[in-house]
């Protein structure tokens, strides 16, 4: 889990810079899900060890971070649902970004409950 959490990472780092790019770098706000992306590959990188209590720490603080941005993009992501019907925001690619930014992060969390259930299940057996 602690590659696919650096591979998130680096997936939210290429999310954020074409959306700065598109914008004509005048926004820096579109770089909030390369930051964010920071953060996820610096607990993949934290969470790549052979210690398990501190795998398993790394990887919950990962899962939540995920989840409290999934939480936060919702109402970006009705958005992103209202522009594909036709809706006119002033700033269509920052809509797009952020329904991205809400998917990808949603796709993460299952991804890790998945695994911590299959972990608990197999510590268990």
């Amino acid at each position: 889990m602690a590659k696919l959490t650096i591979a998130f990472g680096i997936l939210l780092i290429l999310l954020g810079i074409p959306g700065y790019v598109t914008t004509g770098s005048s926004h820096p706000t579109a770089l909030i899900p390369s930051g964010i992306g920071i953060f996820f590959v610096l607990f993949g990188v934290m969470a790549n060890t052979d210690d398990s209590k501190k795998r398993m720490l790394w990887m919950h603080i990962s899962v939540t971070v995920a989840l409290l941005v999934f939480l936060g993009m919702i109402p970006s992501a009705i958005d992103t649902l209202k522009l594909a019907r036709g809706a006119i925001f002033p700033h269509p690619i920052a809509v797009e970004e952020k329904g991205a930014l809400c998917l990808f992060c949603l796709i993460y969390v299952l991804f890790c409950v998945r695994s911590f259930i299959s972990a608990r299940r197999a510590r268990l057996a």
